[in-house]
């Protein structure tokens, strides 16, 4: 394909000569870029176990991902049957928990032989390779049984995938009722979704613990957060004025951010309005959240970048915490009583650590996680040595392979803004130069 990178040809244009014109060649671009320098690096200083697994081909060639989650019965099924204009396999609707399972909608590879749906289950969907779904794999056979896949013939999802989901139980059945954890195939489903929808009924504003544990998962990924506030029509103008409010408040309490999310209201199904007290607002408020998904795959190769810029920065901040922590260890006599006291301390060793390496603090992972999975392992010095080659070399991808990357693609300014802010983030005071410094 024209513009794409070819790494075998050493005949063609360098990287930084290449004008890319098009997302595939973009897509192949940030590809290459993972697989030879971001990846290495990952590999050695174990990332997988810290954080997610390594990404294949198919997670940056995969359509736009839109995740719906919710307490149960607040619309998120009927909000997709809306959609989708149309019922899907497995499709449930009703006043009680009915969505017990996480169900991907996917526009069919071969429309001619779909019929209407075709659904396949999740042990089968984890193992196709053009599929972003292969990290699923390690959640194991209890999630597996509750995950699968319908192809639909929708003209919405010639652009988009859709994520419906189960929906957040109260109490004890969230915790003691699910043999998987949902928490964390939440977060694995945030990772790679584009935009998170939060779905809330007007008559059902509490956050419940086990919701607001969902919303922490979310938390690095709150520019992809739209709240949705459904069954707006059911209530007059004044009390939906009372019910936004109290609805902002709740959400500012869990989110502990000074920015909003964006909120939309409306009745987000295909029934007409039952009060039109408020008509024009909520039409117009539902025609600019389907804009808003609509611009999604226009927008695909830009935040494809920023995943991979974010996900370098924290690869590069984990080698270089577990380099700290090794350091810190003893070669020979009380190694365990080492370990307990810098895990005990995590915190004000993340400090040290940000302070000896010129590293923002904004990149560190959050310290309890962190503990946990250190936690796990029996010897900290028995991690290899920092490899200041491969470190450097993904450097080099924040600093010049992505900046050159933009500025040879066709985007739009304010997107590029976005990314060279993330690259550029004002917390760094300099950019290190590894081969320059002494890792000793």
């Amino acid at each position: 394909m024209t513009g794409k990178v070819d790494a075998s040809n050493n005949n063609k244009q360098p990287f930084g000569e290449q004008v890319f014109s098009d997302k595939d060649a973009v897509f192949q671009s940030l590809k290459d870029l993972y697989r030879k320098k971001v990846l290495p690096l990952e590999i050695a200083s174990k990332f997988s176990h810290f954080g997610s697994p390594p990404l294949g081909p198919s997670d940056f060639d995969a359509k736009p991902m839109v995740l719906v989650l919710g307490q149960y019965s607040v619309g998120k099924t009927s909000f997709i049957r809306s959609l989708l204009q149309r019922d899907f396999p497995g499709q449930r609707i009703g006043p009680e928990p009915t969505t017990d399972r996480f169900t991907v909608l996917t526009f069919p590879s071969d429309p001619d032989k779909v019929g209407n749906g075709r659904h396949t289950p999740g042990h089968a969907l984890v193992m196709e390779v053009d599929k972003p779904f292969r990290g699923l794999a390690s959640f194991g056979n209890n999630f597996l049984s509750k995950f699968d896949g319908v192809e639909v013939l929708s003209p919405i999802l010639r652009n988009i995938t859709i994520v419906d989901t189960p929906g957040v139980l109260a109490g004890e059945k969230q915790r003691i009722g699910r043999d998987y954890d949902f928490s964390e195939v939440i977060k694995w489903f945030a990772e790679r979704s584009d935009m998170i929808l939060v779905m809330f009924d007007a008559h059902k504003l509490d956050i419940s613990d086990e919701l607001k544990s969902v919303l922490d998962a979310l938390k690095p990924h709150q520019e992809k957060i739209r709240v949705l506030l459904n069954k707006a029509d059911s209530i007059d103008a004044q009390s939906l004025l009372r019910v936004y409010g109290a609805l902002m408040w709740s959400l500012g309490k869990v989110i502990q951010t000074p920015e909003v999310c964006r909120v939309y209201m409306g009745s987000f199904w295909e029934q007409p309005l039952r009060n039109l007290d408020s008509k024009q607002l909520l039409e117009r408020e539902k025609q600019d959240l389907l804009q808003e998904m609509m611009t999604l795959p226009q927008n695909a190769a830009v935040r494809r970048i920023n995943e991979l810029v974010k996900r370098a920065r924290s690869v590069k901040v984990h080698a270089y915490i577990l380099h700290y922590l090794r350091k810190q260890m003893p070669y020979v006599l009380g190694k365990s009583e080492k370990q307990r006291r810098l895990l005990d301390r995590l915190d004000r060793e993340f400090v040290a650590c940000a302070r000896r390496y010129n590293l923002p603090l904004g990149d560190f992972p959050n310290v309890e996680q962190y503990r946990r999975m250190l936690a796990e392992v029996k010897d900290l010095s028995e991690f290899k040595k920092l490899d200041k080659n491969l470190v450097y070399e993904m450097d080099r991808v924040l600093t010049h392979d992505i900046p050159l990357l933009l500025k040879r693609s066709s985007f739009s300014p304010k997107l590029v803004d976005e990314v060279r802010a993330l690259v550029n983030d004002p917390m760094r005071t300099s950019v290190t130069d590894v081969r320059g410094e002494s890792l000793e």
